[in-house]
């Protein structure tokens, strides 16, 4: 999906859904319930949902409803998600490109929109390692696209955020990658959609080497 490229880094933050874990089936069944409920036309509402906390994503859609009722609605949606592990996998190469930067001791985070239930039960699912440092729903007061949770993962890190690189797989996201300040790989069609600084199909097309002078990433 991107000519071959080359990027150099001191850290890496990923994003979860879409980027490391495939649970586009259980999001599609809980949003989709959701928006019945409200009366709202599911196409549209998962355009919105990617990327976003879940409250964030109802204020988007129901912008004139209280956010104590978004809140609400988010704890209730998080138990069902986090119940629901059917269909959840991993993206293919999410589990090679771990073990790649655990066997290199390359600088990672986690920085999901998730809370700590559900990001633990999908990277088990889909058989996948957490690492050492995560930055989920609890971690944060504000939602991606704002930059905060990938700022306090780079701070965790003790990297600077012009250092780090940032995979994600929705808009919000790539934004909140960018407002960080830092390079954002897309990984996936609908991270394409948002011009990221470099995009792959999936994980299996990512390369990372460790030398002198800091991480690379060969991408495509």
């Amino acid at each position: 999906m991107t000519a071959t490229a080359a990027l150099t880094a001191r850290a890496l933050l990923l994003d979860m859904d879409g980027t490391l874990v495939n649970s586009d089936a259980v999001v599609e069944r809980v949003w989709r319930r959701w928006a019945d409920r409200h009366g709202l036309d599911g196409d549209e509402v998962m355009k919105v949902v990617h990327g976003r906390q879940g409250y964030a994503s109802m204020a988007v859609l129901l912008p004139h409803r209280p956010m104590e009722a978004n809140h609400a609605d988010n704890a209730r949606m998080l138990e069902e998600e986090t119940a629901d592990l059917d269909g959840v996998v991993p993206v293919p190469g999410a589990g090679v490109f771990l073990a790649a930067l655990t066997r290199l001791d390359v600088p990672h985070a986690l920085v999901t929109s998730a809370d700590v239930a559900l990001s633990t039960a999908r990277m088990a699912a889909a058989g996948l390692e957490l690492p050492a440092v995560r930055i989920t729903a609890e971690s944060v007061g504000e939602s991606k696209p704002h930059p905060e949770g990938f700022l306090k993962g780079a701070a965790e890190l003790g990297v600077d955020p012009a250092d780090c690189v940032v995979f994600e797989d929705s808009g919000a996201g790539v934004a909140a990658g960018r407002a960080a300040g830092m390079r954002v790989i897309g990984v996936g069609p609908r991270a394409a959609l948002h011009r990221p600084d470099a995009v792959v199909g999936d994980l299996t097309e990512i390369r990372v080497e460790r030398g002198p002078e800091g991480i690379h990433l060969h991408v495509g």
